[in-house]
């Protein structure tokens, strides 16, 4: 599984400084997933992340920079996407992304075990 492990670590950094939740890592989608509280949060794939969001906020997630939607069986999928590194380079974008990822995370269903 290829995936960025300098992402991987920024990611992992950040999350651990939100109070009461549980990370697990999980090796998925060709990649690293960070669940929290249960539930798919954020993936790193290759060098992207790879964000789960409330599918309310498509329009406004679909113009941010490195913003690429994520297609299944030729169908976008909403409320998840893949960001190129050039859309969170920047402290304030990387944090616009774990944000709105960790916001969805309370409303998101948990995948069946």
């Amino acid at each position: 599984m290829a995936y960025s492990t300098e992402l991987a670590d920024r990611v992992r950094e950040r999350l651990l400084v939100e109070n009461n939740i549980e990370i697990e890592e999980k090796k998925m989608f060709s990649g690293l997933s960070f669940l929290v509280n249960g539930k798919m949060c954020i993936s790193i794939s290759h060098e992207n992340l790879m964000c789960r969001y409330d599918p309310e906020l498509e329009e406004e997630v679909s113009e941010k920079k490195g913003f690429l939607p994520m297609i299944m069986k030729g169908k976008q999928l909403k409320g998840y996407c893949y960001v190129e590194p050039a859309g969170f380079q920047k402290p304030d974008d990387f944090e616009y992304w774990i944000k709105i990822c960790l916001d969805y995370n309370p409303m998101a269903k948990a995948s069946k075990k």
